[in-house]
């Protein structure tokens, strides 16, 4: 199969001004995501998708290829990933006659994501025979919808307010719940993409991740411990 690593990252943001060339730990955020997609054995190409001319010079001095610059009516806060990468892909069918079997969508606001795990997700996507892979971490029981409460006229109530057949106050007896860490890895059948406008098909497999290495860079605070920890790697 052949595999097209896609790196979206796009000029405008609310909560970090240009978040995603922003400095982290010496080097430009969006350069982590890059060196970890051009480490892995699987990808036959990795394209950066992007409006930005900065961005663009960024990811250039990395060694990413960028085929064109993002229009501008897809650049837009409101603008679904989905059709990000369908105008990519068709894109470069029309001018390049190319096309993968897959499309590894790599966030660039997931910088503790390495090649491994691009590597190891794909494996998974191949033997799985899967539709989708999709990386998560297990929602911590403190945060299940099963243990959180919301507030009603000032008062706090349970949120989830229906019978269960296990004791959803013991940590022990609830399910494993999963929630996805951005996601930083997304594997996708580029028919699925093409024929569905989705990145998931019946066949969703879950890629698990450790929680210290799934940090999404939201605010200031993200890329704070993002920083501790590439400074201070757990040994």
């Amino acid at each position: 199969m052949k595999f097209l690593g896609l790196i979206p990252a796009r000029g405008g943001s609310k909560s970090i001004p240009h978040k995603n060339i922003v400095d982290l730990s010496g080097k430009p955020l969006l350069s982590y995501t890059i060196e970890a997609a051009q480490g892995s054995r699987h990808l036959d190409r990795v394209i950066l998708s992007t409006d930005d001319a900065e961005i663009a010079e960024v990811g250039r001095s990395y060694g990413v290829e960028i085929p064109f610059m993002r229009p501008e009516e897809l650049a837009r806060d409101d603008t679904p990933s989905i059709e990000v990468v369908a105008h990519i892909l068709d894109w470069l069918k029309e001018n390049e006659s190319w096309q993968p079997e897959a499309v590894v969508l790599l966030q660039p606001t997931s910088p503790l994501r390495t090649a491994v795990h691009i590597d190891e997700a794909v494996d998974l996507f191949v033997a799985k025979k899967a539709d989708t892979v999709v990386s998560v971490i297990e929602v911590p029981h403190r945060f299940s919808p099963y243990s959180i409460m919301q507030l009603e006229d000032g008062y706090l109530r349970d949120f989830w307010t229906e019978d269960v057949e296990f004791d959803r106050y013991r940590r022990q007896e609830m399910p494993k719940l999963y929630a996805r860490n951005g996601p930083a890895i997304l594997v996708t059948k580029t028919d699925v993409i093409l024929d569905s406008n989705s990145f998931y098909g019946s066949k969703v497999i879950p890629y698990i991740m450790r929680e210290e290495v799934s940090i999404d860079i939201d605010n200031y605070h993200d890329l704070e411990l993002a920083s501790a920890i590439i400074e201070n790697p757990v040994k």
